[in-house]
């Protein structure tokens, strides 16, 4: 987990690792706040509850920031299992998710699986033309080039607002526990569970050099490759949630597919 100078939403997204029903997965923190965020009462609470609960987290006070991707990157570094799951510091997990991840991955085995983020003050926000791009993958997931001028792109639009709720409730009615169903995307911020020696063949984040520390969309060039090469699903419903609070990714100026998908190396 990347995090800078947001303890509230950090506890929160702690307190839903700490009721998941697996265990024995470790988290590492990127933490780039002015003051560590460990300091925190209620982190450091959390973090004692995700110790005692077999969810050990290791915080990394990572200053000074050189950027999103070079946040990502210092984390894939300290990973070391199979998996990896990238959250982000304001989302909150229901108790299956990970399971959930666990199990697609296991049956899919593609590069990455992954949850949309709900934004459940847009519940009532019904936006059918946002939905049309939506496309199971009802054979298996496949490798698959997206790129800004291909059809595929359009797809982004899915994760608007509450559009992963609305595209349940559209596709799946009342799930049963445990259920979910994969379909195509562009990319998924936020909730993303990669292979980590697929994620690392494909460059993982490693392109953090190349593009100017006050940068957006490094998840975007990282999945993108990784689908190019062994595909990626989001999940249908979706089990994360977006606690709604304003970005810390203010300059948005330079995108990183325009250096990654541009430059003469990615080529």
């Amino acid at each position: 987990m990347p995090t800078k100078d947001r303890p509230g939403a950090l506890a929160v997204t702690s307190a839903g690792l700490a009721a998941q029903t697996v265990s024995g997965f470790r988290i590492v923190i990127s933490d780039q706040s002015h003051e560590p965020v460990a300091d925190d009462p209620l982190v450091a609470a959390q973090l004692r509850i995700l110790d005692h609960r077999d969810r050990p987290a290791a915080v990394h006070h990572h200053v000074p920031s050189r950027g999103m991707a070079e946040q990502r990157a210092f984390l894939l570094d300290r990973a070391e299992r199979r998996l990896v799951l990238y959250l982000d510091d304001d989302v909150w997990l229901e108790p299956e998710a990970i399971e959930v991840l666990l199990s697609a991955m296991s049956d899919l085995r593609c590069g990455f699986v992954g949850f949309a983020l709900h934004g459940l003050s847009y519940r009532d926000d019904v936006r059918p033309a946002e939905l049309a791009p939506y496309e199971e993958w009802t054979d298996g997931v496949r490798p698959e080039r997206v790129r800004r001028e291909s059809p595929a792109w359009r797809r982004h639009t899915l994760h608007n607002a509450a559009n992963p709720l609305h595209l349940a409730r559209k596709h799946l009615g009342s799930p049963r526990p445990g259920e979910w169903r994969p379909y195509k995307v562009a990319w998924i911020g936020g909730c993303v569970l990669y292979d980590r020696e697929r994620l690392l063949e494909c460059g993982g984040f490693g392109f953090w050099r190349s593009v100017p520390p006050r940068h957006a969309g490094e998840d975007v060039a990282a999945q993108l490759r990784v689908m190019e090469r062994y595909g990626g699903a989001g999940l249908l419903p979706s089990r994360a949630y977006h606690l709604e609070l304003p970005t810390t990714v203010t300059d948005r100026r330079a995108e990183c597919y325009d250096y990654v998908f541009d430059a003469a190396w990615a080529r």
